[in-house]
């Protein structure tokens, strides 16, 4: 029986309506044809208009594929829909699309039915195959909004107002007459959305902080970090509570922990490093082996599970490191002192003693709290000199470090580790602040060595909680887990990759960790060797938190963690307590504790991740923007539908060849092939191709730097 639908008396509807009504209609009646007039009856439409459009419609979802012409004018529902939960992958002007696990293609969705999702948004969909590998949805909840913060402008209209977002989404944000006042005019603000009603042409939002200025420097830096939610400052009670520590270590704490102070003991950070996590100590012994402390500050003993330090560390869950500064996981007189390893003072570890022979071997190890008194501060490049020069304080310590750290390195490649390696991007500023050079900073022999070192106190502390946990299996633990690749990316790479003569084996999972160690080191000083490396990283899965042990694939390791970090990493803060509890055989962090800490940091360390890629972004569009019409060589970095993306080689910033901007010839994007190709000259443009371009514009609004081809 056909179920007649009661409406408000209107004159006319929507599209988006009528698509709503007509294929409510259809799923109510999934074996019933209609006409338009018999649909018209039914949702009591009787302007003409309307009704010609509603029949318009109907045509457009036939020829979508959603209903199917039974004789002329007549149509019944083809597909039933499926209802599925998944994840807004990218959102644009024209809609969104969703991933959902373990279905091939992802799905879109028009703006129109997408709720004001935006990527990273947790959905419910309806679903259909619109066309043969072409799937077509509608999100019918947003389960889980990623973000409701947004950082803009406001612009005025009539006494009220819309936020325009530094943030690319396809939508303004409404905000009300009572929310405007002067004090806003030519500021940057931070707006919450406190309505998402998608029956409204806008989401309505609140003016929650004015940032500052439009154009300062200040003010947009502080804008990347809010629009991540993630704060430049401490609240001042926070700052009030952490000023109350002492620095003084009480003997009776003294007498509980191994006593390193006598042992010779240094830190080795980045020369503007101000927060010390980790320093090593280096012990001959009389078997002829070393005994190597990997001494790691104990946070845990000035930050009390539950109190007001904590619960702010716990907010921000990670450091932030920008181009021009630090913003920090705890108060500063933590990070850069009480907790922090400076040289010439007593300070409280959680150490990992390793026993290795000349030959790599781990002995034996034990896990301590202890007090360590560091001789030496070293940034990376003075430990480097000593070593090369094979003279200067700690040389033998600093060689054999070296040297172990190289067999080590080796050998873990050997086992499964897959060798990434990228250059990090530094700036030159001036005292304002202005970028003045831009190069990429250079992997040293230290930088490596620093590297083996935390690897293994990080794998014994997670082996060492599977042993004790073992007994019970009732704890959950903070492991740092990275997934095997993703097949269909691997194959992906095979394919693309056999064209340029290159092959790797992706038979097991052992296999495919060595061959891409192969690759790598084939295409190395190679004109395909930016190309490869890239493509190679996106197959890669995201490491994450998670109290479920997997290994970490790209290291290939069974068992794996961090806390080697706790000043800047709130995980390892907790991996701290947890290895206490077990070693005490308490149990005061709950396993949903755990798994929050686990799902939260994860999102944090991502959010950093973006906020940090963003700073560089922004250094750069203010260093190009005095180089307009200037001439650089690059590689192509990224292709897509609307031009490609150029890195130039000296100084590693990134810009866009727009696809209508390249002249003799129509250009069309190959997916496949990673190209923009030419229709009728065939000329291309790949992922990895050298060429010459210039400095068209900067646009601070879109962040985003225009090139053309030169």
């Amino acid at each position: 029986m056909i179920k007649k639908r009661k409406n408000k008396k209107k004159k006319s509807f929507s599209k988006k309506e009528i698509i709503v009504l007509i294929l409510s209609v259809f799923k109510e009646n999934p074996s019933k044809t209609f006409n338009y007039k018999q649909l018209s009856k039914i949702l009591k439409i009787k302007n003409l208009t309307t009704k010609i459009l509603l029949d318009e419609i109907m045509i457009s979802l036939r020829n979508d594929g959603v209903l199917k012409e039974e004789k002329r004018g007549h149509y019944k529902l083809i597909q039933t829909t499926k209802r599925m939960k998944g994840v807004v992958n990218t959102s644009n002007n024209s809609g969104v699309f969703i991933f959902i696990k373990n279905i091939e293609h992802e799905i879109f969705v028009p703006k129109e039915f997408s709720m004001f999702s935006l990527k990273g948004d947790l959905v419910e969909v309806d679903f259909f195959e619109r066309k043969k590998n072409t799937l077509q949805g509608e999100i019918v909840s947003v389960i889980e909004r990623n973000r409701d913060f947004f950082v803009g402008k406001i612009q005025e209209n009539n006494g009220f107002g819309f936020l325009i977002s530094d943030y690319d989404i396809p939508f303004d944000i409404y905000i009300p007459k009572k929310e405007i006042n002067p004090l806003i005019v030519k500021k940057k603000v931070l707006v919450k959305v406190v309505n998402w009603d998608e029956s409204k042409k806008n989401p309505i939002g609140k003016i929650v902080k004015i940032i500052g200025n439009l154009k300062e420097h200040n003010t947009e830096i502080h804008s990347i970090l809010y629009q991540y939610n993630l704060s430049p400052e401490f609240p001042k009670f926070v700052e009030d509570e952490s000023k109350k520590i002492s620095l003084n270590i009480p003997y009776e704490e003294i007498k509980k922990r191994l006593d390193f102070r006598e042992k010779n003991t240094f830190t080795i950070d980045p020369v503007d490093a101000k927060d010390y996590d980790d320093a090593l100590s280096v012990v001959k012994l009389k078997n002829g082996n070393w005994e190597i402390g990997i001494h790691i500050a104990d946070v845990s003993y000035y930050v009390k599970k539950g109190d007001i330090i904590d619960k702010e560390a716990s907010k921000r869950s990670t450091s932030v490191y920008l181009v021009d500064r630090v913003v920090p996981m705890l108060p500063e007189i933590l990070s850069n002192n009480i907790c922090s390893l400076k040289e010439g003072v007593d300070r409280l570890c959680y150490s990992v003693i390793i026993e290795i022979n000349e030959k790599a071997n781990l002995i034996s190890h034990k896990v301590n709290k202890t007090i360590i008194h560091s001789n030496k501060r070293f940034s990376y490049e003075e430990a480097q000199e000593v070593i090369n020069n094979k003279k200067g304080l700690f040389f033998e310590e600093l060689n054999i470090l070296n040297k172990l750290s190289k067999i080590l390195r080796k050998k873990r490649f050997n086992t499964g580790s897959i060798n990434f390696e990228r250059e990090e991007t530094k700036f030159i500023l001036d005292k304002n602040q202005n970028p003045i050079d831009i190069f990429s900073k250079n992997i040293i022999d230290t930088n490596h060595m620093i590297e083996e070192y935390m690897l293994i106190a990080n794998k014994i502390v997670a082996t060492e909680f599977e042993k004790i946990n073992n007994k019970d299996k009732i704890k959950k633990f903070i492991y740092r887990i990275h997934d095997e690749p993703d097949k269909e990316k691997i194959n992906s790479l095979k394919s693309f990759i056999k064209k340029l003569g290159y092959n790797i084996n992706n038979q097991n999972k052992n296999l495919l960790s060595k061959s891409i160690n192969n690759l790598l080191k084939e295409v190395n000083n190679t004109p395909e060797k930016n190309i490869i490396e890239t493509l190679t990283i996106r197959s890669m899965s995201k490491a994450i938190y998670s109290s479920k042990n997997i290994g970490h694939y790209g290291l290939g390791f069974s068992c794996y963690t961090h806390f080697t970090s706790p000043i800047r990493r709130y995980p390892d803060l907790i991996v701290h307590r947890l290895l206490y509890e077990c070693f005490n055989e308490k149990r005061d962090i709950s396993n949903n504790f755990i798994d929050t800490v686990c799902k939260y940091s994860s999102k944090k360390e991502k959010d950093a991740s973006l906020a940090e890629r963003d700073s560089i972004k922004y250094m750069q569009l203010k260093f190009l923007n005095t180089k307009i019409g200037k001439i650089f060589s690059g590689v192509i970095s990224a292709v897509t539908e609307w031009g490609f993306y150029v890195e130039l080689d000296k100084n590693k910033c990134e810009g866009l060849v727009k696809i209508n901007s390249i002249g003799g010839d129509y250009f069309l994007f190959d997916k496949n092939n990673y190209s923009i190709v030419g229709k009728n000259t065939k000329k291309s443009y790949q992922l990895g191709d050298t060429i010459q371009v210039k400095i068209k514009s900067t646009d601070f609004n879109k962040k985003q730097i225009d090139l053309e081809l030169y």
